[in-house]
């Protein structure tokens, strides 16, 4: 149908001399990225292989799209091979995924770039504020595209549309005039959250508007008529966007503020909007802005607004492209009331309820260009076209203008005949899998730890040399985010939980809500194929990331096996739905607050594993669980910092997290202890609790607390059967000694000597190379969970749990901190941890140490939590100092504040006081946190122990903005300088100048 002769009235008998004229869509995308070229270590692109199933999803597209050959995805390590591969083959993207700590990755682009500037280079790199440093101090000349990576394979899917769709876009809109969307956005994070979402809505949506044709074959075909989806940086490019595509654009979605005339313009998105108002006043627009105040000026040009700072981002996101940009259901409205009078969905109902659509409103309709935009959504373009060009007001009666529509309908579809029948697929569990996942999102932080090292053990056989020792993970299950996403929709449960309310109530709501009925037979599958109690684990998004680990904040729970299956399932469904609650309890927001994290870029999975360990009358537990790190930062003796560090305890893992007293050791040198280097020691100085799940607690409710049917037990109380015997030595009282091994009598200490010491078992060998595989595999150092169940003296099973990336800064302190006088410091430690220099911190909070008492550490957190508060309020960071372990869960050990609660403090120092020394908080998960986040850690004891000095009658004789019985707030003039070489363990924070 040639619109451009067409007279500008057209009527309904006419249509039958218009032949429509099928859309050819075979030439429609015909520019593709065939090759990827993806510059990453083995882990990363183990997540994009085995975690995000890259590959599975983008042939699953490109299936839809009837495309035999979807990427293929070529890894190297490094730029110089990268270098080999684009000389001997062909490439149309290059994915860099650098190690942020390699500066030299970013020259090494720019060369790329020279030699072949036609191929476009992406950074993906998980973002923190030390990301963010670098990358405005490096030179990024060599890169096209820069996106914040979370792990998600949505962005690596949306990254390769936008690209395609840049190199297609002039042609399909000139060949067919297929539709674009413009994004308008300079923030790297924004737009690495936002066009993987609307990326995801558009293609769903061409999906389901795709079966309107008649068979696989066209349904394939029509897809690649969906929106082109245009991303413009900057003012220019996008008004150069719209001046080429304006006439075939569904909408623009456009921040307020971005650059303009290369400088950043606060009222950019205003000025582009009232250009873009006096080019169409009728093309949607939608304001997207962290700032509230810029409603206003969405009011003036009658554009949609969203507050980026909104819980419910994601939600108005969807909701503001699906009601303006013609996805979704057709809303019939009266114009004067705007009160919706009815809607359509399908072709096919258009046609059937065209004749109901009062004048009024069929004339505010055709105006506005809203029906050609319902058949451009839907690549039915030939009757979009010929819509668009009708002046309605040529119309004397609307009568003739709704004639006209319903013979273009009729005409059309009997040149399609559309029609399609839908594919139903089951997920399954196959009982002999040692992993296995439901859904198809993603698997989360700990499920890609843990589907990495079963690829790890699998693929390196020096693991299990042992046959009396093997090495291996659970069996688990995961339940993808998307499950998450369809238990938080279908319950409607958002409202309650980004809401005020009570943790507790949370929760409530939550266990009475429904998880998907199919999952029932899934979990009766799963349940045949194990015979020991389930942990129920968290695993979001956001856990475990490179940069910034979520460990420790979310849920685990443990539940009994049962041989009543359905009881089983209530337990489980209640478990999994205790874990989703926990996304939202005050201190998970609290921390997304304290990381600058959007908690719409929070996804829950679920992993559900079998619990390590055996029964020992109504009790389970291992014999062994602990956490291992590659990296020592308190290495003793001929120790070396890279030699790694274990801290482990008989009983379930819980004990060592939450902070409790085990033994810590290298595996390098397991004779080598602390902790049992004297006998008061070793008596007053090792575990005397440890933490087992009760098999008979299944009536108990599930709360908040994820351990209430776990029971703390004394070492003393273990029977006879336990792992005690394997694990214990025993003190003899008469001879004052301690004997290796178990003997009837005398106080048992948890020493693993018969593994440490006379290798009963291959323990700490296996535990270092477990470390070091790790280590090498992910490319930076790593901390692993791990527990073994004794069987025999000589033989018994080592599970992996978990493994995670530690963050370990590179960032060289020049100066000499040896050479700084104890004088000119308020804080020196030659046990510190961390890198680099601050010299923005302007206040210190301390415990007064005079008068301190353990008995007040709960008091004292409450205290440090409002002062805290505060800080994160004015967006300012502090130094904290205080006697014993910070986060500890026994009170006595310490004060015991959450992460959330000192989440703005820049250096944490634990100090030993004279009757007052307990031991650092390595291998917890705040520790872990401390560390992630590049918070110093500093330990201090007295200044005769040379092992650091605190000056607290220098902070006496300061006047205090803020002061308690227990605790002192300092603020100086001037900045008091933080500087840490973490090499060589030395700490400090200097009086200001």
């Amino acid at each position: 149908m040639n619109l451009a002769s067409s007279p500008s009235i057209i009527k309904a008998h006419d249509i039958s001399r218009f032949q429509f004229r099928d859309t050819p869509f075979v030439k429609l995308m015909n520019k593709r990225i065939y090759n990827v070229l993806i510059i990453a270590s083995q882990y990363d692109m183990f997540i994009l292989e085995d975690d995000g199933r890259v590959d599975e999803q983008i042939f699953n597209e490109y299936t839809s799209l009837n495309l035999r050959y979807p990427p293929r995805f070529t890894q190297v390590s490094n730029a110089a091979k990268a270098m080999e591969e684009l000389r001997s083959n062909r490439y149309e993207l290059i994915i860099c995924m650098p190690n942020m700590d390699n500066h030299e990755i970013f020259s090494q682009v720019k060369v790329i770039k020279n030699k072949f500037p036609y191929i476009p280079i992406v950074l993906l790199t998980p973002f923190s504020k030390s990301v963010t440093r670098v990358l405005e101090r490096e030179d990024l000349s060599g890169i096209d595209y820069v996106f914040s990576w979370l792990g998600n394979a949505d962005l690596l899917l949306a990254i390769i549309k936008l690209i395609e769709d840049s190199m297609n876009v002039e042609h399909d809109v000139k060949t067919v005039g297929v539709q674009t969307i413009m994004l308008v956005e300079d923030s790297v994070r924004f737009y690495s959250s936002a066009l993987p979402l609307l990326y995801k809505y558009v293609l769903n949506e061409s999906k389901e508007f795709s079966k309107e044709a008649l068979n696989d074959h066209l349904r394939m075909m029509r897809m690649r008529g969906r929106p082109k989806i245009l991303l413009a940086r900057n003012y220019e490019e996008a008004v150069d966007l719209y001046r080429k595509y304006g006439d075939n654009m569904l909408g623009v979605i456009s921040d307020i503020s971005f650059n303009r005339e290369g400088k950043k313009d606060k009222l950019a998105g205003r000025l582009l909007g009232e250009w873009i108002r006096k080019q169409d006043k009728y093309i949607p627009i939608i304001y997207t802005s962290s700032e509230s105040e810029n409603r206003k000026y969405a009011d003036e040009v009658e554009a949609r607004f969203i507050d980026k700072n909104s819980k419910t981002f994601p939600q108005d996101f969807h909701r503001a492209v699906k009601d303006n940009l013609g996805f979704g259901d057709f809303i019939i409205i009266a114009p004067k009331s705007q009160e919706e009078i009815f809607r359509i969905r399908t072709l096919k109902e258009l046609q059937l309820n065209i004749r109901q659509i009062p004048d009024d409103s069929l004339y505010y309709h055709l105006s506005r260009n809203h029906f050609s935009r319902f058949f451009y959504t839907r690549a039915m373009f030939p009757v979009a076209e010929m819509l668009k060009k009708i002046d309605v007001s040529a119309y004397a009666r609307m009568e003739d203008a709704r004639e006209l529509i319903y013979q273009a309908i009729v005409e059309y579809r009997r040149m399609k005949n559309t029609g399609v029948v839908a594919v139903f697929e089951k997920d399954r569990f196959d009982k002999y899998s040692n992993f296995a996942r439901i859904g198809d999102g993603s698997l989360g932080g700990k499920g890609r730890g843990l589907a990495f090292i079963g690829h790890i053990v699998k693929t390196h056989l020096e693991l299990n040399c042992y046959e009396n020792f093997p090495v291996t993970t659970p069996k688990t299950v995961v339940l993808c985010t998307d499950i998450f996403d369809e238990f938080m929709e279908a319950n409607r449960l958002y409202e309650i939980a980004l809401s005020n309310c009570s943790d507790e109530e949370i929760l409530r709501h939550f266990l009475s809500a429904k998880l998907p009925r199919r999952l029932v037979s899934d979990f009766l599958v799963f349940f045949d194929a194990i015979s020991t109690p389930i942990a129920i684990r968290s695993s979001s998004m956001l856990e475990d990331s490179q940069y910034q680990p979520f460990a420790g904040i979310y849920s685990t729970y443990m539940i009994p096996y049962v041989t009543d299956k359905y009881e089983m399932v209530r337990l489980l469904s209640n478990a999994v739905k205790a874990v989703y609650a926990s996304v939202f309890y005050k201190d998970s927001k609290a921390y997304m607050t304290a990381t600058q994290n959007l908690i719409d870029q929070e996804k829950m999975a679920i992993v559900l594993q079998e619990v390590v360990g055996s029964q020992y009358g109504n009790l389970f537990y291992p014999a062994i669980s602990g956490v291992a790190r590659s990296i020592n930062y308190y290495p003793i003796g001929n120790e070396k910092s890279e030699d790694g560090i274990v801290n482990m305890a008989m009983g379930l893992g819980k004990y060592i997290m939450d902070g409790f007293q085990g033994l810590r050791f290298s595996p390098l040198h397991p004779r080598n202890i602390l902790q049992l280097s004297s006998l008061d020691t070793a008596l007053r100085e090792t575990q005397t609790q440890f933490y087992a799940l009760d098999l008979e607690s299944m009536t108990k409710e599930f709360t908040i607390d994820d351990s209430f049917n776990l029971k703390k037990i004394r070492i003393q109380q273990a029977g006879d059967n336990s792992p005690l015997r394997y694990v214990c030595s025993t003190y003899d009282p008469n001879d004052q000694i301690i004997r290796d091994g178990y003997y009837e009598g005398g106080r048992k200490i948890i020493s693993f000597a018969n593994m440490l010491k006379h290798d009963t078992l291959p323990l700490s060998e296996t535990l270092d190379k477990m470390l070091k595989v790790g280590q090498q595999e992910m490319g930076r150092p790593v901390e692993i969970e791990f527990a073994v169940n004794i069987k025999s003296q000589q033989e018994a099973d080592f599970f992996v749990l978990q493994i995670r990336p530690i963050v370990d800064s590179k960032e060289v302190v020049n100066e000499n901190l040896e050479d700084i006088g104890v004088e000119e410091t308020i804080l020196y430690s030659r046990n510190a941890l961390g890198n680099g220099i601050s010299t923005d911190v302007y206040d210190l909070v301390y415990v007064k140490t005079k008068q301190f008492s353990a008995a007040n550490n709960p008091a004292i957190a409450r205290e440090i939590e409002k002062v805290n508060l505060r800080f994160s309020e004015s967006d300012q960071n502090y130094v904290l100092v205080g006697p014993g372990r910070w986060g500890s869960s026994d009170p006595w050990l310490g004060i015991p504040v959450k992460w959330a609660h000192i989440s703005q403090a820049r250096v944490i120092a634990e100090l030993g006081l004279e009757n007052y020394r307990i031991e650092p908080s390595q291998g917890t998960h705040f520790f872990q946190n401390l560390t992630s986040f590049g918070v110093g850690y500093f330990t201090i004891n007295s200044l005769s122990s040379g092992d650091g000095f605190f000056d607290e009658a220098y902070l006496e004789a300061q006047p205090a903005v803020h002061e308690t019985d227990f605790i002192r707030h300092v603020r100086f003039g001037q900045p008091i300088a933080i500087k840490i070489n973490g090499r060589k363990k030395i700490g400090v924070v200097q009086k200001p100048l």
